[in-house]
C-alpha cells in the first residue's frame, strides 16, 4: 500500500469511530445512572384544572316530530334557465 491509502484506511478505521464509541459511553453512562429522586413540596406537579369541572350545559332539544310539529316551510320558487340557448353559449366569452 502507499502511503495515502494507508492514512484514508486509518481515518475510515480508527478515527471516524471514536465518535460513535463516545455516543455508546454516553448512553451507557445515562443508562446506568439511577434517576434522581425530586423535592416534593406538597405538590403533585399536576395542572391548575379542577379535578371535577362543572356539567356542561344540556344541548338544545331538536325539534319536535310527529303530528304535533310545525308543517314545514314551503320550498322557495324554482327559476328556470332560456331553454334556447345551450350551456356553452351561455359561458362569458375568453380572450
Amino acid at each position: 500500500m502507499s502511503g495515502g491509502g494507508f492514512w484514508a484506511v486509518f481515518w475510515i478505521a480508527v478515527v471516524l469511530k471514536i465518535p460513535v464509541a463516545m455516543l455508546l459511553y454516553l448512553v451507557w453512562y445515562a443508562i446506568k445512572d439511577p434517576p434522581v429522586a425530586e423535592a416534593h413540596d406538597g405538590e403533585d406537579g399536576g395542572s391548575d384544572r379542577d379535578p371535577r369541572p362543572h356539567p356542561r350545559g344540556r344541548p338544545p332539544h331538536p325539534p319536535r316530530r310527529g303530528p304535533h310539529r310545525e308543517p314545514e316551510p314551503v320550498a322557495p320558487r324554482r327559476t328556470r334557465v332560456a331553454a334556447g340557448a345551450p350551456a356553452r353559449e351561455r359561458r362569458l366569452p375568453t380572450r
